[in-house]
């Protein structure tokens, strides 16, 4: 592979540049003027999100699509969700048929309420499919760029994608599994976000580490519930993109969703929330979403609904948390033991 793109000059995004170009690819860095491509240009640092470190000399930031973009064997998607179908779009026309695509970006889409392969499919066509793949795990770009040993998981729908994309990014300190559910990888580190807020409200209202670890347990069993009806094998919601991602979500203070939900918690107003953290915080779009989708498919998630009612219906954290202490008593794994007399 003689040369990388990365879509997006956030924390996520550089760390990706950092950890490629120090196996010796050449890294173009995309980013818009905003995002302080520039400076970064100039002084060799990301100051708006990583500042304590040097970008090394094979990463080449631009904001120029078609410099960006033209003759790059590889593309890396690393900007919001929300914002995937637009940067798509707009270099739909510098993209060839033989690139490849693996997304980083963690949610579905509100509009459409379509993961993001499927809205790259969407915008480009069903070939890319054959070279699509997604990477996701318990990843803080902090610790990726400092080399912190971390492993994820690299879903596509060809064994050969994945074995490839694999390789590419496969380190002494990242090491990368494969996977073959595509749609299990990318609605874990998804919804695991909605969970993460809620266990960052918990913090925030004073509770300790027995309502984080109830708040986890049954999150998994509502990612799981949602996954199952939209195809996901539940076994990925076991691995790294699942359960390893909820872990790490939960309990850092890297985590924006994390660290929103503790500013809501402690009764902040979303609008305060967003402008403390000062970055996208992807739970709060995922709420959205999901909570729709549980709702059309009549899918039981009562933590989503708990903060989709404090997010969006600005219910008291200490009440929904009091609701949902007092739902009807039920079998833990009612799911799979639908008969108690069979005990």
């Amino acid at each position: 592979m003689q040369k990388i793109t990365v879509l997006g000059a956030g924390s996520w995004g550089t760390a990706l540049s950092m950890l490629l170009a120090s196996k010796g690819y050449k890294v173009t860095l995309w980013g818009r003027e905003e995002d302080g491509i520039e400076d970064i240009k100039k002084h060799r640092i990301n100051e708006k999100f990583l500042p304590s470190i040097s970008i090394l000399e094979n990463i080449y930031p631009t904001t120029s699509r078609e410099e960006a973009i033209t003759n790059s064997d590889l593309l890396v998607i690393a900007v919001p969700s929300q914002a995937v179908r637009e940067v798509i779009e707009d270099f739909k026309h510098y993209i060839n048929n033989n690139i490849y695509i693996v997304n980083t970006s963690k949610g579905i889409e509100i509009t459409t309420q379509m993961r993001m392969s499927q809205v790259i499919k969407d915008v480009i066509g069903e070939k890319i499919l054959e070279r699509y793949g997604v990477l996701s795990g318990p990843s803080h770009a902090e610790e990726v760029i400092k080399n912190i040993p971390t492993a994820v998981t690299v879903a596509a729908y060809k064994k050969e994608t994945a074995f490839l994309l694999q390789s590419v990014f496969m380190s002494t300190s990242f090491r990368v599994y494969t996977n073959p559910d595509v749609a299990g990888v990318e609605l874990g580190g998804a919804l695991k976000n909605i969970v993460a807020l809620a266990t960052g409200m918990s913090r925030g209202l004073g509770f300790g580490d027995n309502t984080t670890a109830a708040l986890m347990t049954r999150g998994l069993t509502e990612v799981v519930r949602m996954g199952i009806a939209l195809g996901a094998d539940p076994r990925t919601f076991a691995g790294l993109s699942g359960i390893g991602d909820l872990i790490v979500t939960c309990n850092s203070n890297y985590s924006r969703n994390n660290r929103a939900g503790n500013l809501l918690g402690q009764g902040k107003s979303l609008e305060e929330t967003l402008e403390s953290i000062g970055m996208v915080v992807e739970g709060i779009h995922t709420t959205r979403v999901v909570y729709k989708i549980a709702q059309d498919l009549n899918i039981e998630m009562p933590i989503t609904t708990a903060c989709y009612n404090i997010i969006y219906n600005n219910k008291n954290p200490k009440e929904e948390v009091e609701n949902l202490m007092q739902r009807r008593k039920k079998h833990e794994i009612e799911e799979i033991v639908n008969n108690i007399d069979s005990w």
